[in-house]
């Protein structure tokens, strides 16, 4: 009799030791992967020495280049926005071959550059097409 209470009690006690192993473990799991995310995020996504994103970080130069807006054409071509410094181009990609549609395109002005032009100007500067705007000459066929 006695040994059987013996038993049930070192079962209990083994089973509390087994859940508390689980418990730190878990833990342990738990905290490798916020420090994983913590350091992904930290680093981007191309490593300690990689290009990562690189935006507003001290001590990190600017992106020379982005894809700043895209659009399906059709099945099988896009056209797509790249920002290279601080000019825009917008490319036709896919299908048998690539093609520039708009080279060389200065950026639009930003909302700095709107507030120091001129109020008393009587005709403001013509803007340049919107990115709609060449996608809707695109689909309709018009250079």
């Amino acid at each position: 009799m006695m040994d059987a209470a013996m038993d049930a009690a070192m079962d209990a006690a083994m089973d509390l030791d087994s859940y508390t192993r689980f418990g730190l473990a878990l833990l342990a799991v738990i905290g490798l992967i916020l420090l994983t995310a913590a350091l992904a995020r930290r680093f981007g996504p191309m490593g300690v020495g990689g290009g990562g994103s690189g935006r507003g970080r001290p001590g990190r130069p600017r992106r020379r280049l982005g894809v700043i807006e895209s659009a399906m054409v059709d099945t099988r071509r896009r056209l797509v926005l790249v920002r290279c410094d601080d000019r825009e181009h917008l490319l036709l990609i896919g299908g048998t071959h690539d093609l520039v549609i708009d080279r060389d395109s200065a950026r639009p002005a930003g909302p700095a550059e709107v507030d120091a032009a001129d109020p008393d100007d009587p005709v403001p500067a013509p803007a340049s097409p919107s990115f709609r705007t060449i996608l809707r000459r695109g689909q309709e066929g018009d250079p």
